[in-house]
């Protein structure tokens, strides 16, 4: 059975058939699945650099993606020539991840953006609760944080400001400002100066209070952190292990797993083994992340 497997002429027509009847039944969701990771990806990555006000023309986002891609993808794959079965899979590999670690790298960036303004909050809420209470108003209190701290913080609601010189009104700027950071700690900020503004209430001690939630809030996430920390560092252990065998294998006797590069079904058997490592590190990450 093993020696029918291992005949190239047999397993090219069958994988060939079986990509062929496969793509036919669920072509329509592989044109969206495309889609939404080449043109879909790059919308997303446009209107998450215009959420961090930086400015990139489209044609020149889709020219480096396309580089970083099928560029980088056709490179792989003449790189393996004459070997076509692992050139199309490396290059088709390189080709996914060439889409896909840009929009994971602009996502990294969005998120810590958005955590570093929630962490600002803290002396910015503080700032505002002691201009409110000198009898300052909302606007007033906020030029002062755009004064005294420093971005993310200072460029949005330096961005409010201009929208209620332009006539916009708070509750619009406000709730604009919670869909740009959507954090929960804003939305809390936004939801009670809208509130307070139509009931009435003491404006500065719901800051002092906020600030006091998002204290204790860090102080969770931190230890929550500490505790699965030790969880992630084994899920990345687990993944390398068996590229750094493979590795110390190549080093000390390349004759012993060359077949898993140079025949059809080692081929196969390599792309499954990245796979289950690339299905196993996800699921870990999802096991051992706690959102609070």
């Amino acid at each position: 059975m093993i020696q029918i497997l291992t005949k190239d002429w047999i397993m090219i027509p069958f994988i060939s058939t079986l990509v062929f009847f496969l793509f036919y039944l669920y072509s329509q969701r592989v044109f969206d699945f495309i889609h939404s990771k080449t043109l879909g990806s790059r919308g997303e990555i446009m209107r998450l650099l215009d959420l961090m006000f930086v400015e990139v023309e489209e044609k020149k986002l889709t020219t480096i993606l396309f580089l970083l891609s099928i560029g980088l993808g056709a490179i792989a794959f003449f790189a393996l020539w004459p070997n076509l079965v692992a050139g199309a899979i490396i290059g088709g590999a390189v080709t996914v991840l060439g889409w896909s670690l840009p929009l994971m790298f602009v996502r990294a960036m969005y998120q810590s953006r958005c955590s570093r303004f929630t962490d600002q909050m803290i002396d910015g809420l503080t700032i505002m609760a002691n201009g409110i209470k000198s009898g300052l108003s909302v606007p007033q209190a906020m030029e002062r944080v755009v004064e005294n701290l420093q971005n993310p913080i200072s460029q949005e609601f330096n961005l409010v400001l201009s929208q209620l010189r332009l006539g916009r009104s708070v509750e619009e700027a406000l709730t604009e400002l919670g869909e740009r950071i959507p954090k929960p700690d804003v939305q809390m900020f936004v939801t009670s100066i809208n509130i307070l503004k139509e009931t009435g209430g003491n404006l500065a001690e719901t800051f002092q209070t906020i600030v006091q939630t998002i204290r204790e809030r860090q102080k969770i996430e931190k230890k929550i952190q500490a505790m699965t920390a030790q969880g992630i560092m084994q899920g990345i252990i687990i993944s390398l292990v068996p590229i750094v065998i493979m590795i110390v294998f190549l080093v000390l006797d390349p004759k012993y797993v060359m077949p898993m590069f140079t025949t059809t079904l080692g081929l196969i058997m390599t792309f499954m083994m990245f796979a289950a490592i690339f299905i196993g590190g996800i699921s870990i990450r999802k096991i051992v992340k706690i959102n609070v």
